[in-house]
């Protein structure tokens, strides 16, 4: 064991009593009354780099939000990192099912409980204090290191694109590792290489000025709930596909390794189905679940709603129907070519009677695909096999981390996901937790991915 590694064993209590501080915080970046609390929470973020050997620590205006910068760059003729988190953490409610408040943490069964615990402050400070440990023993780190800890990654980051296109020097690097995100299980590391992309739709339908007696005006009329249930039954075939046209036009097609790399992550379809509640799966043929999941594009109905909601019966012909459309994207798919696609769709499909107003609700977020053997991605194999004794996963994951493609238009740069807390510790839910284990694990892992990226230079 290394002297740097000795020093995180025999400092852990003294970390579990930082991270219990940095939890009290409640840094909930989607309510305006605790914009204090993400304001304070930057400022223990930013002592924190400080007291850990980090230069350079300066709290940024990212728009009305703070983002917090350090670096340490003395490695010359070595790789540059930038480490990416988050001290901004989602709403409690609902309050009553947490067993414990949310943000005094309580540590049971060698997990600490409360909001924020692995979703990301206790991920955020692994690196640091990798850091800290080696130049507590070293007096330097093995390559250099820039830091970037943002306020918002809970509400969609909408400040941090414009902060990195104004800041491209100060961020510039040869990888990015984010400390946000997990691993497959206790006992099995994994490789994230690809998320899904995102586009939003709106769609308004509008029929009469009011809602209509439906005994006078049945019949007479078109209705827009009957309207809308036609245009959405248009979007796929019996067997799922898409039928927008040109959606599938810029898929990039799985290559045998791809397919191979999926299918080696173990999937229990019963176990799968029984954890829906769900007799039978659906999607689209010739893909199995987690390629349906992970590598194809998906238009789905978030929501349709319009006319009489309560008990009992009220006839009425509704004047309007909305649904909320959003499309899951995949390599080399444009969130905004997307959309114009549905939106083609369904001005070619609305029904006659009624005027439908769709509109993109939201700017989209591109897919996200790293080699599976690009540099960062060998170096982060070699140290999961190491902390895990076995070979990682190489897995996707269906869903949207902006940051990541943001990282690799703004920066050029790959993101090799490096964190450690795991599908069952209730992020965003009441009685969220974190492994203490997991949070040492960590700490170990990013120094140990920092001699290793350095030890690749040649």
């Amino acid at each position: 064991m290394t002297s740097w590694q000795k020093y995180i064993d025999g400092n852990q209590e003294q970390y579990v009593e930082e991270l219990k501080q940095f939890l009290r915080i409640p840094s909930i970046s989607s309510l305006p009354e605790h914009k204090p609390d993400v304001v304070n929470a930057a400022g223990w973020t930013a002592k924190r780099l400080e007291s850990a050997g980090i230069e350079n620590v300066k709290i940024h205006a990212a728009g009305p939000v703070p983002v917090v910068c350090g670096d340490w760059l003395h490695a010359e003729g070595k790789p540059t990192v930038l480490i990416y988190g988050h001290f901004d953490v989602q709403p409690v409610d609902p309050v009553d099912l947490w067993t414990t408040p949310p943000f005094e943490p309580d540590i049971r069964d060698n997990r600490i409980y409360a909001r924020g615990a692995g979703d990301d402050k206790g991920n955020l400070l692994a690196p640091v204090i990798a850091a800290e440990a080696m130049l507590n023993r070293r007096q330097e780190l093995p390559l250099n290191v820039k830091f970037i800890f943002e306020a918002e990654e809970e509400v969609g980051s909408p400040n941090l694109p414009g902060f990195i296109e104004t800041h491209k020097d100060q961020l510039a690097c040869d990888l990015v590792l984010c400390a946000d995100g997990g691993q497959w299980a206790e006992d099995q590391g994994a490789i994230l290489l690809g998320l899904r992309g995102l586009c939003a739709i709106q769609v308004d339908v509008k029929g009469a000025d009011a809602d209509s007696h439906s005994g006078t005006y049945g019949g007479t009329l078109m209705n827009p709930a009957s309207a809308l249930a036609r245009l959405v039954s248009s979007f796929h075939d019996a067997e799922g596909r898409v039928q927008v046209a040109g959606f599938y036009d810029a898929v990039r097609s799985l290559s045998d390794v791809e397919r191979r790399q999926i299918g080696d992550v173990p999937f229990d379809e019963d176990e799968y189905k029984a954890a829906l509640g769900l007799s039978d799966l659906f999607g689209e043929k010739g893909f199995s679940t987690y390629e349906r999941a992970w590598v194809r594009p998906t238009l789905e109905i978030n929501g349709i709603y319009g006319g009489f909601q309560g008990e009992g019966v009220k006839t009425v012909i509704p004047s309007t129907a909305h649904a909320k459309i959003s499309c899951r994207l995949v390599p080399d798919q444009d969130p905004d070519d997307v959309a114009r696609q549905v939106l083609a769709h369904i001005e070619a499909h609305k029904p006659p009677g009624v005027t439908v107003d769709a509109r993109q609700a939201e700017s989209g977020a591109y897919p996200y695909l790293i080699p599976h053997d690009h540099p960062g991605n060998q170096a982060a194999r070699k140290v999961l096999k190491a902390v895990y004794g076995k070979e990682p996963y190489y897995t996707r994951t269906g869903g949207s981390i902006p940051f990541c493609s943001l990282m690799e238009q703004k920066l050029d740069a790959y993101t090799v996901i490096l964190s450690f807390a795991l599908d069952d510790e209730n992020a965003h839910a009441p009685d969220e937790f974190f492994r203490l284990e997991s949070f040492a694990k960590g700490q170990k892992a990013y120094g140990m991915m920092f001699e290793e990226l350095a030890r690749d230079t040649k």
